[in-house]
This record gives C-alpha cells, sequence and structure tokens, in this order.
C-alpha cells in the first residue's frame, strides 16, 4: 500500500500538512497506534504512526517525538486534532527538520475507522503478493529444475525489478556477475559493510552509489562464508513486492549453493590424497595424476599457499574461506595439511600475492578477535611441490609476527629481516626490543614528543634529514634535534651503520 492511497477514501478526510520527499510514492508498513512521547523502541521502519498527542506537554515534546520516530525509520505520523483542537505548530516544524510526513486526522474522524482502513488496504494487498509471490517461486523452481543457471535468473529478477542484481562473496568473489563484475574499491565497501552491519539487509554506499545487502542462507553461521546477493539501489526506497522479489532469488539461490557446495565436498577426499602424496614424498607421475583428478592443471606453474584462522570457531570456516579465495584465481585444491594447518595449490601468476591479500583482507572487518595468517611460495611446478609447501610454511611462520587480523607474507619476504624476526620467541623479541628503546618509548609516554614515529620515518627514508621533515610535515632543525635525543636516550649513534642495524630490529620488535 502506498501513502497516496490514504488520500483516496473521502470518509476519512485526512488532510496533509508536509511531505517528506517521495512520500506519496513510498510503500507504508503497518499502523502503530501511541501516545508514549518516545516511542522509538517499538518501530522497526517503515510504519504509520497514529497518536493523538497525549503525550505533548510543551512545544519541545514535539521535536523528543519526531525524533524517535525518525531514528527508527518510521516515515509517517498521523496526528489527531481533537485534543489540541488542532494541530500545533512546532510539531509541523519538527516533522520538516526531520523529514517525517505529517497528515491530520480530523476531530470528527475516530481512530478505528484510520485502522479498520488501513488494514483492510494491507489485507488485499497481502492476498495479492502472495498470490504474485507463489506464482514466481514456482516459476524460479521450475527454471532451475529445466537447468536454468543462477546467471539466468538473476538477470531475469533485475528486469523485472528495475536493479541489477549480482552474486558475491565476502571476500569479494562473484557468483554472478550480473551487468558486470564490480570494481575492487566498491567489493572491499560492500564486503565491509555487510561483516559489520548489525543486521540484515543493510545498506552500502560506494562512491555515491547505494547497494542494498541480502544475505543467502546463512553459510556456516558465519559471514565470513555467507555468500550476498547485491542489488544496486536502496531497498528502503523499493515496493514491498520487488523487496519479496528480492528475497525469492536469495532462496533460490541458497538452494544453488547447496548444490555447488555438496561437488566441492565431494572432491574433498581426492584433495586430501593429493596433498598426502606430496607431504609423503609420493612418486611424481602418482603425484601428478592424483592432482589432475582433483582438478589441478599440475602441467602448468603453480603457487603454495599455506593458512590459519585462530580463534573463530571450527576448521570448516577457515576452509570455506581459503576454498572460495582459491576460486578467484583459478582451478585449485585446498586439503588440511599434517600439521593440521590449511594448504592450497593455486595457479601461479606474478598477481597472485596482490589477489590474495586483497580477497583475505576483505573479511578482516568480520574477524573480531581472530587472526589469518597466511604464506605463499614461490612459483614451483608438480615434481617440486614439497620444497614449495616449506617455503610456504616458512613463510606463514614469519606472518604470525604480523600485527594486523590478517597478515599475508610471501618466500621473498622471508628473505629479510621479517624472516630472522619470525624464528625469534616473542618474549625475547620484546626483551630486546625494550632494552634497545625502552626510555625512547617511555619519553613519548610522558612528552607525545612522536620519537618514535620520527625514528620509523628517519629509518625508512634511509637516514635523510630533508625526505623524514617532508614526510612528517616538520622542520628539518625539528627532526635533527628528535635524532639527536634519540641518540642520547638509546646511547646509539645513528650515524653508524651497526648502531642503526640495533635500533631498526628493535623497532620491528614493539
Amino acid at each position: 500500500m502506498l501513502l497516496s492511497e490514504l488520500f483516496e477514501p473521502p470518509v476519512l478526510r485526512l488532510r496533509l500538512l508536509h511531505a517528506a520527499r517521495g512520500a506519496y510514492d513510498r510503500p507504508i508498513g503497518r499502523l502503530i497506534t501511541t501516545d508514549l512521547l518516545e516511542p522509538g523502541n517499538y518501530l522497526n521502519g517503515g510504519e504509520l504512526v497514529l497518536t493523538g498527542l497525549v503525550w505533548r506537554r510543551s512545544a519541545a515534546d514535539s521535536e523528543t517525538f519526531v525524533a524517535s520516530v525518525s531514528e527508527r525509520g518510521a516515515t509517517t505520523i498521523l496526528a489527531g486534532a481533537a485534543l489540541l483542537d488542532g494541530i500545533p505548530d512546532d510539531l509541523i516544524e519538527a516533522c520538516r527538520r526531520h523529514q517525517v510526513t505529517l497528515v491530520e486526522v480530523p476531530t470528527e474522524v475516530a481512530f478505528a475507522d484510520v485502522t479498520e482502513y488501513v488494514a483492510a488496504a494491507g489485507s488485499a494487498d497481502t492476498g495479492a503478493r502472495l498470490s504474485a509471490s507463489l506464482v514466481r517461486q514456482r516459476q524460479l523452481l521450475s527454471a532451475m529444475a529445466s537447468g536454468r543457471s543462477l546467471d539466468e535468473l538473476t538477470a531475469r529478477i533485475s528486469t523485472e525489478i528495475g536493479h541489477d542484481c549480482r552474486v558475491v562473496t565476502s571476500t569479494g568473489r562473484h557468483v554472478v556477475p550480473g551487468p558486470g563484475p564490480l570494481d575492487e574499491d566498491t567489493l572491499d565497501a560492500i564486503t565491509r559493510r555487510f561483516l559489520t552491519a548489525d543486521r540484515t539487509p543493510a545498506v552500502a554506499d560506494a562512491s555515491g552509489t547505494a547497494y542494498s545487502l541480502f544475505p543467502i542462507g546463512s553459510g556456516l553461521g558465519n559471514r565470513l562464508t555467507a555468500w550476498l546477493l547485491v542489488v544496486e539501489g536502496d531497498h528502503t526506497q523499493w515496493s514491498r513486492a520487488h523487496v519479496e522479489a528480492v528475497q525469492e532469488l536469495c532462496a533460490i539461490a541458497a538452494l544453488d549453493r547447496v548444490r555447488r557446495d555438496e561437488g566441492r565436498l565431494a572432491l574433498r577426499p581426492l584433495v586430501a590424497d593429493a596433498l598426502a602424496l606430496v607431504e609423503s614424498g609420493g612418486s611424481q607421475a602418482e603425484v601428478a595424476t592424483r592432482l589432475r583428478q582433483a582438478g589441478v592443471h599440475s602441467d602448468r606453474p603453480m603457487a603454495v599457499a599455506v593458512a590459519e584462522l585462530r580463534d573463530d570457531g571450527p576448521l570448516e570456516i577457515a576452509l570455506t574461506i581459503l576454498e572460495d579465495v582459491a576460486l578467484t584465481v583459478g582451478p585449485a585444491v585446498v586439503a588440511t595439511g599434517r600439521d593440521g594447518l590449511l594448504v592450497a595449490l593455486l595457479p601461479s601468476s606474478a598477481e597472485l600475492p596482490a589477489l590474495l591479500r586483497r580477497a583475505f583482507g576483505r573479511i578482516s572487518p568480520g574477524l573480531a578477535k581472530a587472526r589469518l595468517t597466511v604464506g605463499i611460495s614461490g612459483e614451483t611446478t608438480a615434481d617440486a611441490l614439497t620444497g614449495a609447501l616449506e617455503e610456504a610454511r616458512f613463510a606463514q611462520r614469519a606472518a604470525l609476527a604480523g600485527r594486523g587480523r590478517v597478515s599475508v607474507v610471501t618466500s621473498d619476504e622471508v628473505a629479510s629481516h621479517v624472516l630472522l624476526l619470525a624464528t625469534v620467541p616473542d618474549d625475547v623479541r620484546r626483551t630486546y626490543a625494550h632494552r634497545v628503546l625502552g626510555p625512547v618509548l617511555e619519553h613519548d609516554r610522558r612528552t607525545r614528543a612522536d620519537l618514535i614515529a620520527t625514528l620509523d620515518k628517519f629509518l625508512a627514508w634511509s637516514g635523510s634529514w630533508s625526505r623524514t621533515a617532508e614526510a612528517l610535515h616538520l622542520h628539518v632543525n625539528t627532526v635533527r634535534y628528535r635524532i639527536e635525543r634519540i641518540e642520547q636516550l638509546t646511547g646509539r649513534d645513528l650515524s653508524r651503520f651497526e648502531d642503526r642495524v640495533d635500533v631498526f630490529l628493535a623497532l620491528k620488535s614493539l
């Protein structure tokens, strides 16, 4: 039911006092009758709020009432004129400020008449929607049973509602690209919003474009493994029929996911056998055969990734995430290694590390206190997988030294101080860091002099005064003073290579 339909029956004689933008064509939800001053806790959004203004004791009460209604998403207030012999100007002004539509219910019209009309109209709408929904569900299920792909069904609903639909995963993989894949920045914004939203469906803003995010099933009870339907536009402004069409597509997509998951699960024993052969040093011919059976092109260059997700539920969640990311880079296999870590054999490319960093990084907002660490080997072939696997394990151990929720390290990177520090116990690293930089840290704590930040930039720019000053937006003399103070506190001469190495390693050990 649209708001404009409320003004059709002459018996109600409703009078519009203020119309918010797009009010007439906006669908309305249930009708709530209240005389509470702050009814927001009892609203979910989209309601018609019918009130006799019993709550109003002063002009300030109008602002309190309208703000409470607006914050919860209700867009229309129907105010009875009987109690105050009219609608006070302060209520009209509050509705203008909060862009809430205000309608006057005349003194001679009973609230029961308004309630009965809305209920009757709602029942008629509901019956029509249910009938249309049932027909659409049968058509979608029939189309799916006859072999129509999820891409085709998604395109059909996109045309029906006039909004482009796509199916993506929490790591940004396009299951159904719709009219075309979304760019990387848009995917970042969408997945971040989906993983952090208090409830779904939610609306994400990406470069000024609104996207409605509808969950598809519930994965493993974790948004990290979920699929989501991304629809261009703000669903809170759509008709109920369009929202229901999208929800029906979500139900069909959930069935499609189950089918795909069954195929993936069927491959896991083959993948596990192939990995076991690699780790046990099986013959090259047998390893190649098992890899081909698992769907890997064993005659092409590969890379190995080793991953661990700590403190975030069962291993199955981490396995599903890694399998999803692996699908973004091509034919790949994922299994659990002998040490309990997850192992993926991936097609190699120069872009692989960047692709994995971005995909894994997208789930970072949903990790809470968990940490994901990933190590990636260099390019290898089927006959050298054992060495590549050790490389990846070494890189994963180096990733454990990272500070973020997601840390991805390549084998190239562990040929540096990162590898050295990763092999040193945490307590030893912390003790070393505080012995070298403890006085500087204490000085910063007391004076907020930013000596540590200056030292970090100074070492990053190889001791260049001018570049450090430019990077920190400071005068060169200020940088010189801070470095001299650091030398006094640490007893190190930062012009000497040996002392600079000591301080650099201490800084990286913090």
